[in-house]
């Protein structure tokens, strides 16, 4: 059989920008960037099945809700209903809000978009041309000349319609340029054109020009798309008259680091859609981009506090599931199956808790193994974070225990339950949920139920028969018949222990307890968890909850007998 030639003979590797003396790589990010919001334009003409009307009504609000202040909502010359929805969104987006809509290089369909935002408080004309060798030799056959006219005359026209306009001088009007297939152009060339755009439009300080610098197809690593952003930055005139805006898309997998880089290289603004929609692999992930700058201490200045509500009407809206593995809103990102996370998080939690009480404020740092945030930042539960499976230790199901019954188990408890667990998970297949870890508890340890278990407390006394010595009588109902026995010991525990080998015939060697609270006041209930040592060298828990300490220790040996007698 002939051999297959090598497919990567294909292809060219990318052209490096020559900077020399780039300044990117030693900067920080210390803000955010002004985002733009392009879900329902970009982000909806690349779905199966587009939003309809009310979908998109839903979908604009909770962007504004959440805080996005430029919204890029639909292609108004494309069609009736992205012309009316221009209208909803002009009639209906709060002062503060920029309404933005694309617009190709034809002067039919921008005088049809101009319209479309007539009354708008504020609003962005975004245009856009082809700038690449391929691009324009193989779409549109131009030369570099021809498409740089076609760019100034119809940013002249914006204008005519627009700022030059007296009829439309209620709206504050605003204006970008996007030199479509910018990662694919020769750099200098781009600079022509935005130089021959800016001089057209004649933008101001206080009302900067929008370049738009997309990588329309992610064609090279994030460190040569941040070059060419740079090189931009520093050669473009009138810096300070000038936004850089960046569309990354996601070709490559590398949007978000393309998106940082070109940041640190000198951009301004950033576009893209909730959890990274957009054509083939899409766009940027305004999410992650956002919840990236809360790990650096950088507020987004967006609100991802209800993550989850988010996720719903992305879901809902774009028919497309978030993955689970997707950062941040994925259901798995903020869990841990794994046995040694789980205790590396339940150690992470517990040490940030006593720095919280120690400190006497909410301001600690938050420094925690494997959550690079808190996942309440984000709408998450505990619940959320550690999930059991056969995989999962003693950690992570000592963990939900305490989260969901209060119960601080000893280490050594904690290993026994886990066997427990990891036969259950290995039986049922599946990850166990928090109410069937509660309830396995419940059965492993014989608390909490109400049916009657095979041994039970009825009542006791305890006496002080001579110094240093305690009696007890013990009313028990063993198998529903009435038992009362007795014994001594240096304590109430060791009594009790006394009263079951003389009188039941079984040893109890208490070698573990351990106790604590329920509660701050005094009304709470006593935890207790006691490891007794059998004749045969095994050791058996048991736990016991009731307002008396004494009692809590006395249910936790009666649930050691239930345990003897429900494993025999």
């Amino acid at each position: 059989m002939p051999m297959l030639e090598d497919p990567s003979v294909k292809y060219d590797a990318f052209p490096p920008i020559h900077l020399p003396n780039r300044q990117w790589p030693s900067k920080v990010l210390k803000k955010a960037p002004r985002w733009l919001s392009t879900d329902l334009r970009d982000g909806n003409q690349s779905l199966p099945d587009p939003m309809t009307f009310e979908e998109k009504k839903a979908y604009f609000h909770k962007l504004v809700d959440i805080g996005y202040k430029e919204i890029e909502v639909a292609f108004p010359s494309a069609s009736q209903v992205d012309f009316d929805f221009t209208r909803y969104a002009v009639e209906n987006a709060p002062e503060d809000v920029t309404i933005q809509v694309l617009s190709q290089c034809r002067e039919e369909l921008i005088r049809r978009t101009v319209e479309s935002l007539k009354g708008a408080h504020s609003a962005t004309v975004h245009l856009y041309l082809a700038t690449s060798d391929c691009f324009r030799n193989v779409v549109f056959g131009l030369s570099q000349e021809e498409s740089k006219q076609v760019a100034v005359k119809m940013t002249k026209l914006v204008r005519e319609l627009t700022k030059n306009d007296p009829s439309q001088s209620a709206t504050n009007w605003h204006y970008e340029f996007s030199p479509e297939t910018f990662s694919d152009t020769n750099p200098d060339y781009v600079l022509e054109v935005c130089e021959a755009v800016k001089a057209a439009w004649e933008p101001s300080v206080e009302n900067p020009i929008i370049f738009n610098l997309p990588a329309t197809v992610e064609m090279s690593t994030p460190n040569v798309y941040a070059d060419q952003i740079e090189y931009f930055a520093t050669h473009i005139s009138e810096r300070e008259k000038v936004c850089i805006s960046l569309h990354p898309h996601n070709d490559r997998g590398c949007a978000v680091a393309a998106s940082e880089l070109g940041q640190l290289a000198g951009a301004d603004r950033i576009e893209g859609c909730l959890f990274g929609n957009g054509e083939r692999t899409g766009n940027v992930d305004l999410v992650t981009l956002g919840l990236n700058l809360y790990s650096q201490g950088i507020s987004p200045k967006i609100d991802f506090l209800d993550l989850n509500s988010i996720i719903d009407i992305v879901e809902r809206c774009n028919k497309i599931r978030v993955p689970e593995r997707a950062p941040y809103g994925g259901s798995l990102v903020v869990c841990a199956f794994s046995g040694s996370h789980q205790d590396a998080i339940k150690k992470g939690f517990n040490n940030y808790s006593n720095q919280l009480a120690e400190s006497g404020n909410k301001n600690v740092k938050w420094k925690l193994p494997y959550l690079p945030i808190d996942p309440t930042d984000i709408g998450r539960t505990y619940e959320a974070i550690i999930r059991i499976n056969s995989q999962s230790g003693k950690g992570g199901s000592a963990w939900v225990i305490l989260k969901n019954m209060g119960l601080d188990l000893p280490r050594p408890l904690q290993v026994d339950y886990s066997k427990a667990v990891q036969a259950q998970a290995e039986e049922k297949g599946l990850e166990l949920t928090n109410a069937e870890l509660c309830v396995l508890f419940e059965k492993t340890y014989y608390v909490g139920s109400e049916t009657p278990y095979a041994y039970e407390l009825v009542d006791y006394s305890v006496t002080s028969a001579k110094a240093g010595v305690r009696s007890i009588s013990v009313d028990l109902r063993i198998e529903g018949q009435a038992k009362t026995i007795a014994g001594a010991g240096n304590g109430p525990i060791s009594a009790f222990s006394n009263a079951v080998e003389k009188d039941l015939g079984i040893s109890i060697d208490v070698k573990h307890y351990h106790e604590h609270s329920l509660g701050e006041d005094s009304n709470s209930k006593a935890a207790t968890y006691i490891g007794a040592v059998l004749k045969d060298g095994l050791t058996v828990w048991g736990v016991g909850i009731h307002e008396d300490v004494s009692q809590a220790s006395f249910l936790s040996l009666i649930s050691i007998l239930n345990n003897l007698h429900y494993k025999k």
